[in-house]
């Protein structure tokens, strides 16, 4: 099985540089503490609607799959 790369690795820069946007987007929002503490406190256990869920999806301007 492969290693993920290090994203702290000097080397790491090489990797990002061939992602389209939506890939740049997603390694630059899954390392911010705040949108990981809003992802961590909806991830299980919610239902469409979900009052969590909605205002972090207003709050990144995503969308999720419940």
């Amino acid at each position: 099985m492969r290693k993920k790369p290090d994203w702290r690795s000097p080397n790491y820069a090489e990797v990002l540089k061939d992602l389209d946007r939506a890939g740049f987007a997603w390694e630059f929002l899954r390392r911010n503490p705040a949108y990981r503490k809003d992802y961590d406190g909806i991830s299980e256990d919610v239902d469409e609607g979900d009052p969590r869920a909605d205002a972090a999806c207003e709050r990144w301007g995503l969308s999720f799959r419940m």
